[in-house]
């Protein structure tokens, strides 16, 4: 067999592509007979061409994968033997990596088992080694058996920390740094968590150093691997940076302003600063890097790529995501210095820079709302200046500012309108196509706000809107309308004399058929909708049976775009002609259903059927690089069907009002629940059988519309499918979370938090306790393992704000049954309030006041970890609103168990609330119970009271019913106090007086 295996194995070499495949075939036949073990072994030993010995290694690990235990114990140890040999004798670099790599698999199995107790000592003598080679490979191994065995070497990691920082800073080869630099990396993957994790800030100066050196001599491709580590420390949840992230920080910024360094390698060093900005941004702020930062950032926007070169590699892209990720998470610290940066630049000779100063304001229109708005006259005044010049780009770029602060900056921009629309009218006319886009964008977004204000504007902006969209080019007709249907939502009944001629031409478009037109017969379908919406049912249901022909027919055209923004359309109808458009519902659900059954169209095909095809045998040559994977041939993803099974699942919602609406009609009840059973079934199979999370999200929040639409008696036939849906999906066991057939199953707790699907289940759970009240409590028995997987502290951080916003709602709509969780659910919403993330925190917060209603043995513990919510060092208002609310809830239900005296200052200092306004009924309902029992601990805060309860009546924010409760307790105040309270009343402004009289009950 042996010498025929060889022949195979030089025959599979061979260029010839029809003696390849002969051989393949032959070489898969002989890989199901035992005797093809030994085989390998020899021709690993004694081949004469290293081609030949390198593909033996590579079957060979392929043929022991997971049958390693079926081999006889000689036979095991004759392939430990052989690989050991190969590591230390052989010559070429590639046989010995692929025979490392079968080492690796090996370990994996033969470790644990005891079967190779000699394996490490043998690594840790052979990378002590005086030959490269050696140190290399035994680093590569390291690196390997990491992911295999890793626990094994937990117990030697003092020294394989001092032989990786050795190898690390080996002078004598760049082979051996770069196999320590992945050996660190595999580590640090490995250890997450504990002490020992800290230690590796050690070896930050010992990779920057050796990065340098390989930038000075031309080696990038090191850099690079150095800042693929340094990934690793940026999003490794240990504190594994400290101190170091400043020099870390300054070597970036020396690499990304380096204009002589390869596109990629500035690249990476600029997504260093994009990681750090976006997970260590706390450290970016104590260490004073945001100004050093965006003092190289901002002027990399003046940057672009040289022509040819890959546009995701382009300097001024990825500085530009820097900025906007540290804007949304810095906003004070970021916006004086790219204020800055944008007055000056915008007058500068070069067009370029200009061109970025108005980039820069757009960018962080979204993260820097506030301060934005604090000085929109003044960035208004560099945007609309900028719209102006001479430069087409720059004027581009100011149309993208000016969409970003319609879109962000509301409701203020608006009053700017009387100098924005003008600008933008004369925009539209803008001799450039791409200037005209942005604009119709502009134009889109900063109408959408508003109202009346738009009728001065409303006959020139149609006027040049409706010549575009009869003459501009197709792009630029599909932005238009846009924007006209921004316009129509705006100017609703005023828009009327315009509906005629807009309807006119959206014929036009509903008829194209060529595929390059598609798109806007898209459009227009949309916009069909929004003007329907604005003229209303008198004037649009007569004129409705041709366009709903029209729509229906684009569904034979194969364009999932088409039939997406098609339901969209239908949506909007069925909310207009409310009962008329039950007319249309025999046409309008079959459409619905066959997309919601549409097959999303990804597919990959991977050669072969059984183990590997000719690539899967590893492409050998005697490249370094040569891999052993699979070959994908064809992969193919039509996104725009997922997007289409969304909104036809979206506009499956139609059918819930179809169910009102046959209740009066003949059909009668019998005809509404025979759509809802269709529907309600859709939903849960969809749960359960579709392969598309964004599908399957958009059924679960469809079934949560409808419970909150309908009640639970509208779900009750359905509710054991549906809990036993919503379990498999918890488990992470429907079709649409199983993984590619060709990836590795992952471990639970290494998955990433799946926003897509997950958030939305976990939105099912308080939907099902709203409804059903205490009576959920079984249900959530079966449900509350599965939930708490999600809460590991090995998990996500986002996997852990999702299972306690969960167990918060809960609680507060099933009631007392939650008591039975609350010794499990207490430790961990405890530890979360202590967490980094804001979101967290607030969940946790809410939460502990939730919980606290039953189970008041822990009122100490909430309290302390309540406590540091409320100082100067907590930066978010939600999450010092929710702690307020959780407070609140615990003296309401447990007032003796309060230190009052304690509490109360505290409280109402950070009162009163700022942002989450549905805590106001929990706290001014506290404070005004409190007041109306003549509280003695209450009562001596009156000042306070007096002043807090001017700010709630004064506020747009509180409902009528708080500021009616608030000023109950205040009349409850002058009739203790009387005259006395004079002096705090003269204390206030004139309208908070008044509007406290207001409220105030007269007796």
């Amino acid at each position: 067999m042996a010498q025929s295996l060889e022949l195979l194995l030089i025959q599979f070499l061979m260029p010839d592509n029809d003696a390849r495949r002969q051989a393949e075939d032959q070489i898969k036949r002989l890989a199901k007979d035992p005797q093809v073990v030994p085989a390998l072994v020899q021709h690993l030993r004694t081949a004469k061409t290293p081609n030949v010995r390198q593909l033996a290694a590579v079957l060979l690990r392929k043929k022991i994968t997971g049958h390693w235990a079926k081999l006889s114990p000689q036979l095991k140890q004759l392939v430990k033997q052989s690989l050991i040999e190969s590591i230390t004798l052989e010559h070429s670099a590639p046989v010995r990596r692929a025979s490392a790599n079968v080492v690796s698999i090996i370990a994996k199995y033969a470790v644990p088992a005891g079967e190779w107790p000699d394996l490490l000592p043998f690594l840790f003598q052979f990378s002590q080694s005086e030959q490269e080679e050696h140190r290399e490979v035994a680093l590569i191994l390291f690196s390997s058996l990491t992911e295999t065995i890793g626990q094994t070497f937990r117990p030697h990691f003092a020294d394989m920390q001092a032989l990786l920082l050795k190898c690390l800073q080996d002078e004598t080869s760049n082979r051996v740094r770069i196999a320590a630099l992945k050996a660190i990396g595999s580590f640090l993957e490995f250890t997450n968590d504990g002490a020992e994790v800290v230690k590796f800030r050690e070896f930050i100066p010992s990779i920057l150093n050796v990065s340098r050196q390989c930038l000075a001599s031309g080696e990038e491709d090191v850099a690079v691997i150095a800042f693929e580590i340094f990934d690793e420390l940026i999003e490794s949840p240990a504190p594994l940076l400290g101190d170091s992230v400043k020099s870390i920080v300054h070597f970036s910024l020396e690499v990304s302003s380096s204009h002589n360094l390869e596109p990629n390698t500035r690249h990476q060093a600029i997504q260093i600063i994009s990681w750090l900005a976006k997970y260590k941004y706390n450290s970016l702020k104590k260490h004073k890097l945001v100004i050093p930062i965006l003092q190289v950032m901002c002027p990399l926007l003046a940057e672009s790529n040289e022509a040819g070169e890959d546009d995701d590699l382009a300097p001024d892209r990825a500085a530009a995501e820097v900025i906007d990720t540290m804007a949304l998470n810095l906003a004070k610290h970021v916006f004086p210095p790219v204020f800055e940066f944008a007055s000056v630049s915008c007058q500068n000779a070069s067009p370029k820079y200009r061109e970025a100063a108005v980039t820069a304001i757009g960018i962080i229109s979204e993260g820097c709302v506030e301060w934005m708005k604090e000085k929109l006259e003044s960035v208004l005044h560099i945007v609309l200046g900028a719209l102006r010049d001479p430069e087409q780009f720059v004027r581009g770029a100011a149309s993208f500012a000016l969409g970003q602060f319609a879109e962000y900056l509301q409701p203020e921009i608006v009053s700017h309108y009387e100098s924005v629309l003008p600008c933008i009218l004369n925009a539209l006319e803008d001799e450039s196509d791409e200037v005209k886009e942005k604009s119709y964008y502009a134009l889109a977004a900063f109408c959408e706000d508003m109202g009346e204000e738009i009728l001065p504007f409303l006959d020139p902006l149609m006027g040049k809107l409706l010549a575009a969209l009869e003459n501009s080019p197709r792009n630029l007709q599909e932005t238009c309308m846009s924007a006209i249907g921004s316009v129509a939502a705006a100017a609703e009944q005023a828009f009327i004399p315009y509906a005629e001629r807009v309807l006119e031409l959206l014929k036009i478009f509903m008829v194209l058929t060529n595929d390059e037109d598609l798109r806007s017969r898209a459009r227009a379908t949309e916009l069909l909708g929004l003007v329907a919406e604005s003229v209303g049912r008198a004037r649009m249901e007569p004129i409705l049976p041709p366009f709903v022909e029209a729509a229906i027919s684009g569904f034979g055209l194969e364009f999932s775009e088409l039939r997406e923004y098609t339901h969209g359309f239908f949506s909007n109808i069925a909310g207009v002609l409310e009962d008329g458009f039950a007319q249309y519902l025999p046409l309008v659900v079959p459409l619905a259903f066959s997309s919601c059954n549409l097959d999303d169209g990804s597919a990959v095909d991977i050669d072969g059927s059984d183990d590997e095809n000719i690539n899967g045998f590893g492409g050998v040559s005697s490249d370094d690089e040569a891999h052993c994977e699979r070959s994908v041939r064809n992969i193919s993803v039509r996104t725009g069907v997922l997007d289409e099974k969304a909104a036809a699942t979206q506009a499956l919602d139609i059918l819930t009002a179809a169910h009102a609406i046959f209740q009066s009609h003949n059909e009668g009840p019998a005809k509404a629940r025979e759509i809802l059973d269709t529907v309600m079934n859709i939903f849960i199979r969809t749960m359960t059988e579709d392969d598309d999370k964004d599908v399957v999200a958009q059924a679960c929040t469809s079934i949560v519309e409808i419970i909150n639409d309908y009640g639970y008696m509208a779900v009750e036939p359905y509710m054991s499918r549906l809990v036993d849906a919503t379990l498999l999906l918890l488990r992470e066991e429907s079709t649409c979370q199983q993984p590619d057939n060709d990836s590795d199953i992952e471990d639970d707790d290494d998955t990433a938090h799946d926003e897509v699907i997950m958030d939305a289940v976990s939105d099912l759970l308080p939907a099902f306790a709203k409804s059903m009240g205490p009576h959920f409590a079984p249900i959530f028995a079966k449900l509350f393992d599965p939930l708490m997987k999600f809460a590991k502290s090995s998990r996500p951080l986002q996997d852990r704000t999702m299972v306690v916003a969960t167990l918060a709602e809960v609680a507060r709509d099933m009631g007392s049954p939650i008591a039975a969780y609350v010794d499990r659910v207490m430790p961990l919403v405890l530890k979360e309030l202590a967490s980094p993330d804001a979101m967290n925190r607030r969940n946790a917060a809410f939460c502990v006041g939730e919980l606290c209603k039953n189970g008041g043995e822990y009122y100490g513990d909430i309290l302390r970890g309540l406590y540091p919510l409320f100082g100067d060092s907590e930066p978010d208002d939600a999450v010092r609103d929710n702690a307020a609310g959780a407070v609140a809830r615990m003296i309401m239900v447990n007032p003796q168990s309060i230190p009052l005296n304690q509490v109360l200052p505290v409280l109402l200092k950070v009162l009163p609330l700022k942002e989450d306004f549905e805590e106001s009924m929990a706290v001014y309902n506290c404070i005004s119970t409190l007041v109306l029992s003549s509280n003695p601990q209450i009562l001596s805060l009156v000042p306070e009271l007096v002043n807090l309860f001017a700010e709630v009546v004064v506020s747009p924010e509180e409902s009528s019913e708080v500021k009616s409760q608030v000023g109950m307790a205040f009349s409850h105040l002058i009739s203790l106090y009387g005259q006395q309270m004079q002096p705090l009343l003269s204390n206030l402004s004139p309208a908070h007086a008044t509007a406290l009289a207001a409220f105030a009950p007269k007796s």
